[in-house]
């Protein structure tokens, strides 16, 4: 007779918790730091606010892309830390607050939105129709009510799922998220053309779309095991969560790793083979003075090292060697959009600004401070999933 799985850590993240508090108070401080920086330098405060803002809003994309995932393949892997992904994606509604500065700043970020720019230069106006400022910001309040209407919809049935226990909501899940991570792909494909790509209109690349998700999924997982120590750090979920699925979380980071690669090189490759002018001039920049180091930085440190580490069974079974390899790849991850981004305001090289580090920490603290905010509301894990059993005893790798 087999015996039925059971979880006996606490399910409820602490109501009493200062974490949420302090969060909101480094990033109030981070964002009013930042906006002293705009009175003395506006154009460098946009750029530098640009990057940390797609920084941290690619988690929250890559977040609600595993959630549907999770529930199309119908997987049994995930479902211990699912709440996690749901409660980031959750929040991108109102994260869409944190886009209008952003808005604010077209003039300061993007050389195709002014009037006598477009005018001198007919490759402009070949793309004026959809590089315009009424087009742009209609299309960013779209790509946010799409992800805020998926995210809040599948977290929300989740956790009705908790409270009732009918498992016929999983159907609803599902027919929502297969129409739902088709959308998602599109507004993730022009949101990357018109965050980043779009700062160098002249250059264009038909493998961005994919290339962004690549770079953000790849960054999503070292989140994912963060904060999973982090929680077991506070004693929390320390016997649900166990060494077995630690290591499905590193096998994804070594698999979207290996992903990156391909992606990347394969945008790389394809430029650098045709030789079109207005296609090589963005690598051109980029691997030209201090930027090359940056452009070897991500050889070494996105992919050689993350790759020949979690190729080994033993390192994704160590918490230290996950961690200390999460905190390396998010490191670079932010060098690689400041990459993108800054030669544009920086031809002569890198030039690293204090708002470089007030704008990431005050979006940074406000981001999980909004992901500590809703997930201390419900439990941590969805208790009533008809998957749970399955993940608790590991039946799937058997």
């Amino acid at each position: 007779m087999s015996h039925k799985p059971t979880i006996t850590d606490s399910l409820q993240f602490p109501a009493d918790s200062k974490v949420p508090r302090a969060l909101f108070g480094l990033g109030a401080a981070g964002i009013i730091a930042s906006a002293v920086g705009y009175f003395f330098n506006a154009d460098q405060f946009f750029a530098s606010y640009l990057v940390s803002f797609t920084f941290f809003t690619g988690i929250g994309i890559a977040a609600l892309m595993m959630v549907m995932l999770h529930h199309i393949t119908r997987s049994s892997w995930g479902v211990l830390v699912r709440r996690i992904s749901e409660v980031f994606s959750a929040n991108m509604m109102i994260w869409g607050i944190f886009l209008i500065p952003v808005l604010l700043g077209i003039h300061n970020l993007y050389h195709w939105s002014h009037e006598d720019a477009v005018m001198a230069d007919k490759l402009l106006q070949g793309k004026s129709a959809y590089l315009n400022t009424p087009f742009f910001i209609g299309r960013q309040v779209l790509y946010f009510v799409i992800w805020g209407f998926l995210g809040y919809k599948l977290h929300k049935a989740s956790v009705e799922m908790d409270e009732t226990g009918d498992w016929g909501i999983t159907t609803h899940l599902r027919k929502l998220s297969a129409p739902g991570i088709l959308l998602l792909a599109l507004s993730l494909t022009f949101a990357s053309f018109d965050w980043l790509m779009s700062v160098d209109p002249h250059w264009f690349s038909t493998m961005f779309g994919v290339y962004f998700f690549a770079i953000c999924f790849q960054a999503f997982w070292p989140v994912m095991i963060l904060m999973v120590f982090f929680l077991q750090g506070q004693g929390l979920l320390k016997k649900t969560i166990q060494q077995v699925h630690i290591y499905d979380l590193g096998a994804w980071f070594f698999a979207f790793t290996v992903f990156y690669a391909y992606i990347a090189f394969s945008q790389f490759l394809l430029i650098y083979y045709a030789n079109i002018p207005e296609e090589t001039l963005w690598y051109y920049h980029r691997l030209e003075g201090s930027w090359k180091y940056i452009a070897y930085s991500l050889l070494v440190f996105r992919f050689a090292v993350p790759f020949l580490v979690l190729m080994n069974r033993e390192a994704k079974h160590r918490r230290s060697v996950l961690a200390f390899i999460s905190i390396v790849v998010l490191v670079i991850h932010f060098a690689e959009i400041y990459w993108i981004v800054m030669p544009v305001f920086s031809e002569h090289g890198i030039h690293f600004n204090w708002m470089d580090i007030t704008t990431f920490l005050g979006l940074g603290g406000m981001f999980f401070g909004l992901f500590f905010n809703k997930f201390q509301k419900h439990k941590m894990v969805p208790v009533n999933d008809p998957k749970l059993d399955d993940c608790l005893s590991k039946s799937y790798h058997q």
